[in-house]
């Protein structure tokens, strides 16, 4: 009896555990390891019923509110033909009906022409990006060491659009599209995209666009390099700039994790727009396309299709399978919207499938990386990714922020996707600090995955203000943070928006996901990927090459059915030799019908109802899906195949990181410092008290940390450095932080000035939260001031300079959305410096600011964001004091 309660008090995954011991069967782990394999049986059937109940319920719900919409629309539609019967006018109607769809029916042929014709000449040309913009070539990655089929475009600003003028100091934004089957140009499709915005803005645009074939022998990491060489190429440009922002959708997105991860000295702060990191992740009914590699077979069919291509895998292949995932949507309504709407539609639709339509090619070791490293095999968030033998990819190994975007709307990068290598990557908020990294994150609610990057009324907004917060958003603290939008005002297209950071744990990450136990099965889909591969490499691969030549390889490319499909319908046919004119008369007789005519509500009512029939499929498909996946990779057998690709990187124990040689040589210097340490350190545990940071006290905090002196002089490595180091401080010994401030302030002037800035910082008293007046009537406290009272509306270091006329002083242009009233356009680079060095007047100021005291030992120089701090061996050395930079910081 002992044996068996000794089982029970085990815990439940100890089968797996036994298996790798030959030696662990005695009866009670027998016992044990039956008990095990009961309860992993107990809680795959509780996660399918789970899975299954979710996907009926919703399909129920979605398909009922539909039908009963379609319902309503036509009662509404017979109840208007009776009444247009009984008025006389049903013949009437129906004659304007029949002219209005025969018409309709010749504009939807010919915008299918005109696609098609589009689409030749697009191929023709040799698939060029589908910008917006006007560009130039400035360097092309063939041209490299190491060649690629990259190159990296300057944006020209249009003329007659109202952009800001380019200044020296304005930091160059680099955007880098998926290459995944289609084009680049999406990225920069709309005056209002994401070129758009940095242009008005007047910051240099840069695209990363590619062409349509690779070059011999390509692989990933050529591409990484390339994409290096276009970084350095752009700082060369602009040398008085700050590191380039780098954006990269979609799969250009874990494109621009690879590039910092590999350069972490060369990229500002990094943004990643739906960007599929952690890809085993999603909700369990929901996110069908995660499944894909466990049904429909993993790496072995990305060979087999490139081996077809002669060792080029057609992009076209992929856009297919995009587009199975909405049949609905692909097959029927974006062309029955375009036969709707053929007067207004036909533009918008071309457009979008001039770039949908482009299909491109990649060599097979590229898109074998893709399918066996990241999408199969989820490497890159466990740290086992690997650009080339030897070389890992580790994400810690980024210094620069990293804005993360992500919507529930989207099907292809779900927000855990886009999200959960965060957990995967750190033990928890407290190691992203130490490590001085700043991650930001945002979730929109109804935006689809093109709609992230693509002119989307309603990401647009998204856009523009992660373009205009970078400016200030480096003013943070290290930590993990999601940006929220929390107002708005004006009109849609000049929209101003009101926006807080809130710090996160990761916890709160835990959140968004519904449980990561739907994860294990996808290890043993790795395994069994990998060993299809090789036996496809080893048995199948000769076969099948030894049938393949460069010719057939092209005839499989053009007569692949996406691409049939536009070239059989375009002037090339003959039979639709006649449709051009019939067109052109066409619009000249247009004679629409009228939107109540009860025969155009009929239309609409029949195409929802094709197109609630298409979507029951799809969703009953995916439920399918789903349940045969985890049948088949969730029994106990399958979660022990895939025990060895389960586990991810190993984190450290929350314990550990005090020990880690950052934290250590932070405290060493807790009471080492001057008045900018001490400043830091006082805002850093005011945002501590805060939990969350508005706009408005940011754009405070960045002004006196960029634009006021002694700040203003230091450079961004400095400051870097301090913010850091003084966040270890606040972190691993706050109540020592507090208590040492003194020794940071010498002089009543110098704590005085530092309890003013930092009272500034917050704003009036009445908005202050209890704990953030607590915290500053304990600075005054233990430096020994009066209680705090009063409010402090102007900059204490602007009014307290030696130029003694802070109303005079011109701000550069990159602080005109935060600080306007300051700004006057018609001020340039050189007024600014011209202001900054022109002798003081006689008036006297309040108080002068402090000169920037030399700390008692000096920052190590660096190239990466954070440096590694040393203690010297010999007597410690003053900090020298930085020189005063001529350009003004971003």
């Amino acid at each position: 009896m002992k044996d068996i309660f000794d089982a029970f008090e085990k815990g439940h995954n100890e089968f797996l555990n036994s298996l790798n011991d030959a030696t662990a069967w005695t009866p009670s782990e027998r016992f044990t390891a039956l008990q095990a394999q009961s309860t992993e049986l107990s809680n795959l059937a509780e996660l399918m019923g789970r899975g299954l109940s979710k996907s009926l319920t919703k399909i129920t719900e979605t398909h009922k509110e539909r039908w009963q919409k379609s319902l309503s629309n036509f009662n509404q539609s017979m109840e208007n033909m009776g009444r247009t019967q009984k008025t006389g006018g049903l013949f009437s109607a129906w004659e304007d009906y029949w002219k209005d769809a025969s018409q309709r029916m010749v504009l939807t042929m010919d915008t299918l022409r005109q696609r098609g014709d589009n689409f030749l000449e697009h191929e023709e040309a040799g698939c060029p990006p589908v910008l917006n913009y006007d560009y130039e070539v400035v360097l092309d990655g063939a041209d490299l060491p190491h060649p690629s089929c990259y190159m990296l475009l300057r944006i020209v600003p249009p003329r007659d659009a109202h952009c800001r003028e380019h200044k020296p100091w304005k930091r160059p934004y680099i955007i880098i599209d998926p290459r995944a089957g289609h084009g680049a140009g999406i990225g920069g499709f709309k005056p209002d995209s994401q070129v758009g915005v940095a242009l008005h803005d007047g910051h240099p645009a840069y695209f990363v666009a590619f062409r349509r074939m690779p070059e011999k022998g390509q692989t990933l990491a050529d591409v990484t390099r390339a994409e290096a060489a276009f970084v350095r190429k752009v700082m060369e440009l602009h040398p008085q700039a700050p590191h380039p922002v780098v954006t990269g959708n979609c799969q250009g997105g874990w494109a621009t994790l690879l590039l910092a991860a590999t350069n972490p000295d060369l990229t500002g702060p990094v943004v990643l727009n739906g960007a599929p990191v952690s890809t085993w992740s999603g909700r369990v009914g929901e996110n069908p396309m995660r499944y894909n590699a466990g049904v429909l077979g993993g790496t072995w069919n990305a060979m087999y299709y490139s081996d077809l291509g002669h060792g080029v895998f057609d992009g076209a292949d992929l856009v297919q399978n995009f587009e199975l995932l909405n049949p609905s949507r692909n097959y029927f309504g974006k062309y029955y919207d375009l036969y709707a709407k053929v007067d207004t539609e036909p533009e918008r639709f071309l457009e979008f499938e001039r770039w949908w339509g482009g299909y491109f090619l990649l060599n097979e070791a590229e898109m074998r990386w893709i399918v066996e490293q990241l999408f199969v095999g989820n490497r890159l968030s466990k740290n086992e990714a690997q650009l080339e033998p030897g070389r890992n990819v580790d994400i810690k190994q980024i210094r620069a922020p990293i804005i993360v975007f992500a919507s529930w709307g989207d099907n292809i990068t779900p927000p855990q996707q886009a999200i959960n290598w965060i957990m995967d990557t750190y033990t928890d908020e407290r190691e992203i600090a130490i490590r001085g990294q700043r991650i930001i994150y945002m979730i929109h609610d109804q935006v689809g995955h093109l709609g992230i990057f693509v002119s989307s009324k309603i990401a647009k907004k998204e856009h523009t203000e992660v373009t205009s917060t970078l400016k200030t958003i480096e003013a943070l603290a290290p930590g993990l943070y999601e940006m929220t939008i929390d107002d708005y005002e004006g009109d849609l297209l000049e929209r101003e928006f009101t926006v807080s950071f809130h710090e996160r744990t990761i916890d709160d990450l835990k959140l968004i996901d519904d449980g990561r136990d739907d994860e294990i099965p996808f290890a043993a889909v790795a395994r069994a990927s990998e060993q299809q591969a090789e036996f496809y490499d080893v048995c199948m691969r000769p076969l099948v090459q030894a049938g393949v030549t460069e010719q057939s390889a092209d005839l499989r490319r053009k007569t692949h059915p996406l691409r049939v499909q536009r070239a059989s319908f375009s002037s090339l046919n003959p039979f639709l030799g006649a449709l051009p004119g019939r067109a052109e008369r066409v619009r000249e007789e247009r004679s629409p019908a009228a939107p109540d005519n009860p025969f155009v509500e009929l239309q609409h009512v029949n195409a929802a109802l094709i197109e609630q029939s298409m979507d029951l499929c799809r969703d009953l498909r995916d439920t399918m899906y789903e349940s045969l996946f985890f049948s088949i990779w969730g029994s106990p057998y399958m979660r022990w195949f895939g025990r060895t690709r389960q586990p991810g990187r190993t984190l450290k124990r929350k314990d550990e990181l005090r020990n880690l040689p950052p934290v250590q040589a932070a405290l060493m210097h807790i009471e080492e410092g001057g008045f900018c340490e001490a400043v830091i350190r006082m805002l850093i545990l005011l945002a501590e008290s805060r939990g969350n940071v508005r706009r408005d006290r940011l754009e405070r905090s960045a002004r006196v940390l960029t634009q006021d002196e002694p700040f203003k002089s230091l450079k961004a490595e400095e400051r870097s450095f301090m913010l850091h180091e003084q966040t270890l401080i606040v972190e691993f010994a706050r109540d020592q932080a507090i208590e040492t401030l003194p020794k940071l302030l010498k002089t009543k002037e110098d704590r005085e000035l530092a309890s003013n800035v930092v009272r500034y910082v917050p704003g009036t008293i009445d908005e202050m939260a209890p704990h953030t007046l607590e915290m500053l009537r304990t600075f005054n406290r233990v430096l020994g001031l009066p209680s705090v009272s009063g409010d402090i509306t102007d900059d204490p270091l602007l009014s307290a300079s030696p130029l003694g006329t802070a109303q005079t002083v011109r701000l550069p242009e990159q602080f005109e959305d935060t600080y306007g009233k300051f700004v006057d356009e018609a001020v340039d680079k050189t007024e600014v410096k011209a202001a900054s060095a022109s002798p003081a007047p006689k008036k006297a100021s309040p108080r002068k600011s402090p000169e920037r005291k030399p700390a008692e030992r000096k920052a190590p120089a660096r190239k990466a964001a954070r440096p590694a701090a040393t203690k010297s061996a010999g007597p410690s050395k003053p900090r020298g004091t930085a020189k005063t930079s001529e350009e003004p910081a971003e």
